[in-house]
């Protein structure tokens, strides 16, 4: 009888898991509903992701003035830290078993960031970029309450990490604005 032991431990094992599936749950065993919805958010956090991306960059090739070398270098850590963010974002929608937004089309639908185009002056570049912040900020944090609700760590740390990085951007770039 020992020999039949661990097979069927194993065959209980499929079986609970196969079960967890079919009662709601997603592959990585959360409830389907709430990353459902928690997949809607990520996705509008992407878009607004994008568009604080590709506004950055502009403002990288575009700034002039007495800030420019010291404007340039810091719009280009910004997109690229954008950058690194939207790919972990696209990957948590897969993750939580669904597909990104990869469209531009999309993106400008349901992104509240709005294009900003051919911004050369330093103090509306980085007033836009504080504004954006928020919304971001705003976002991420409304993700973190959802994220807690469905018992998603993954998600949950990933807006945590963002929220502490960008309050401290937020910080700087005001103080920036200050005269």
């Amino acid at each position: 009888m020992k020999t039949y032991e661990k097979p069927f431990t194993v065959f209980i094992f499929i079986k609970e898991f196969k079960t967890n599936i079919m009662k709601n749950k997603n592959q990585i065993g959360l409830d389907s509903a709430g990353a459902e919805k928690l997949t809607k958010g990520l996705n509008i956090l992407l878009a607004n992701y994008q568009l604080f991306y590709i506004n950055t960059r502009g403002f990288h090739w575009n700034i002039t003035g007495q800030k420019f070398f010291e404007l340039h270098i810091k719009f280009e850590e910004m997109y690229t830290d954008a950058l690194l963010k939207i790919d972990e974002i696209a990957e948590r929608v897969v993750t939580l078993g669904h597909t990104p937004l990869h469209s531009y089309t999309d993106y400008l639908k349901i992104a509240d960031i709005k294009e900003q185009k051919n911004v050369s002056d330093g103090i509306k570049a980085v007033g836009h970029i504080v504004k954006s912040l928020r919304v971001l900020i705003d976002q991420e944090r409304e993700l973190l309450e959802l994220s807690d609700k469905i018992g998603d760590e993954g998600t949950n740390s990933l807006m945590s990490d963002y929220l502490v990085q960008q309050e401290k951007f937020v910080w700087m770039y005001s103080s920036y604005l200050k005269k």
